[in-house]
């Protein structure tokens, strides 16, 4: 059997998270970030109250079909806002914690779906 190996880097996979940052590429973020794959916005908002459709210009033209975020505070009044908006996008948002959106970013990704990753260390 030929093994060929496969390379990741334009997937911008998520190597580790933790209380206050994630890692991708190498880079240690520990500020809120966006990512996909051939996509990484390290220098975005400062916090998820700041969540809001223009927030999420840059990432629009990826053409995510899923959105995660990865947020310890599920009840914020903008997650609901946004969700609405997405949904006339046709784009799905998941809310979960930030360990499960990095592993299930990684999943997705590594399948070639169209997702993205909205990361609150």
């Amino acid at each position: 059997m030929k093994l060929h190996e496969h390379q990741t880097g334009h997937m911008n996979l998520i190597a580790r998270y933790g209380a206050g940052h994630v890692e991708i590429n190498g880079r240690k973020l520990t500020a809120p970030c966006m990512v996909a794959p051939g996509f990484l916005e390290a220098e975005w908002i400062s916090g998820p109250e700041l969540l809001t459709t223009a927030a999420l210009a840059r990432l629009m033209p990826q053409a995510p079909q899923l959105v995660l975020v990865g947020i310890s505070q599920r009840n914020l009044e903008a997650l609901k806002t946004l969700k609405g908006w997405l949904a006339t996008q046709q784009i799905a948002l998941e809310v979960m914690d930030l360990g499960a959106a990095c592993r299930t970013y990684n999943v997705l990704a590594q399948e070639e779906r169209q997702v993205a990753a909205l990361l609150f260390p």
